[in-house]
């Protein structure tokens, strides 16, 4: 994350000052150039002009990190980071290959990542499809209705050793 900030200066009314003609406060759509990076300058007109300095940061995205490693991640964060910012250095030596994304989720937050979904077709049929019949059990089905068919993750794909299967990515509003 970069440590340059911006700045512009605002008077009572909600305009800004223009740093290119250095006249006067406009609205903000009438301004050339309403910001600047040197404080010092910002600190000036508000000496001699009046108004206030509103500095503009630039916020970090969230990391984008799978679900599973946010349930890993999330609780290491929240478990250690919080109370214990040096226990996170020791977490960090543990998985170091999640190491950068665990600390950009740490300084930055971070989403979780949608995990794609798949329609699975049994091999060797033209229209038979598989789906979950409670928590254990693989049935199959020969729909007109796409609806009706399962919707796998890849890691239920792999539960099921359906990798060699054909399969279609499915949206959340179940179509390809």
């Amino acid at each position: 994350m970069s440590e340059e900030k911006l700045y512009m200066v605002r008077n009572d009314e909600g305009d800004y000052w223009d740093f290119e003609d250095r006249d006067d406060f406009w609205e903000l759509s009438s301004v050339h150039c309403p910001i600047t990076a040197e404080e010092k300058d910002a600190k000036d007109v508000i000496r001699d002009y009046g108004g206030h300095v509103v500095t503009l940061i630039e916020v970090p995205e969230k990391v984008v990190i799978s679900k599973t490693n946010a349930l890993r991640q999330g609780w290491l964060v929240a478990r250690y980071g919080r109370y214990n910012p040096d226990a996170v250095s020791d977490i960090l030596a543990r998985y170091k290959d999640e190491a950068w994304d665990m600390i950009e989720a740490y300084v930055n937050g971070y989403t979780v990542a949608k995990e794609k979904k798949y329609n699975v077709k049994v091999p060797h049929t033209k229209e038979v499809w598989y789906y979950k019949s409670g928590d254990t059990d693989l049935l199959t089905i020969c729909p007109a209705d796409k609806e009706l068919r399962g919707k796998f993750t890849e890691s239920e794909i792999e539960h099921y050793g359906l990798q060699d299967c054909e399969k279609e990515e499915v949206t959340d509003d179940g179509t390809k």
